[in-house]
């Protein structure tokens, strides 16, 4: 569906151009945006490179466990039906550490998993389980205290300040993370009052 969406965005505007005889603009913004694009790319493989590195250093060193360890009673509230010990806990909490570090990247692997072992736990069934659906908007809410993407994005284009972003994120991150916790445990209440 998206494919489509873009690609019908793109002849719009090539036949757009055409009839307004703009054809030299759209190529060359065609071939600028080549050159932004692998720029990027470059400056978003050093910093994931970086920060990806300092994730290993962490768990080399007991970090990403003790952190585990130490958002465990928080994951005891938001997924209580996921027994203690299970691998999918472990994926939850390596997600939501990756996460908070602002390290998409890296969260998205862990997140694969703990989906893969929370739909274990749903007995194959269709119908996503409470645990899945809060890992999700968990995930999507995603609670982030150094936005790195966004610290690249605006380094790669010239600001000022690319960290000054900092403070925003860790706000609107925290009420989006606040609101989707609060949702999942009304939309946990109201299930369970069903069953």
């Amino acid at each position: 569906m998206l494919n489509s969406l873009w690609a019908g965005m793109i002849l719009i505007g090539i036949i757009f151009a055409a009839f307004t005889g703009r054809i030299p603009e759209i190529t060359d913004a065609a071939l600028d945006s080549s050159k932004e694009a692998v720029t990027l790319c470059i400056t978003m493989i050093g910093v994931m490179a970086f920060w990806m590195g300092l994730m290993e250093i962490a768990s080399e060193a007991g970090l990403i466990q003790k952190l585990t360890n130490g958002i465990s009673p928080f994951l005891n509230y938001l997924f209580p039906r996921i027994p203690k010990n299970h691998p999918a806990r472990g994926y939850i909490a390596t997600n939501i550490i990756a996460n908070i570090l602002g390290l998409g990247w890296a969260a998205t692997p862990a997140g694969l998993k703990a989906m893969e072992e929370l739909g274990k736990l749903n007995h194959g069934s269709p119908v996503a389980s409470n645990a899945m659906c809060n890992f999700l908007i968990l995930n999507i809410s995603s609670l982030q205290l150094i936005p790195v993407n966004v610290i690249a994005f605006r380094s790669q284009y010239g600001s000022v300040n690319p960290t000054a972003i900092v403070g925003a994120g860790i706000v609107a991150t925290a009420i989006s993370t606040g609101t989707a916790i609060v949702f999942c445990k009304i939309m946990d209440r109201k299930k369970t009052r069903k069953s």
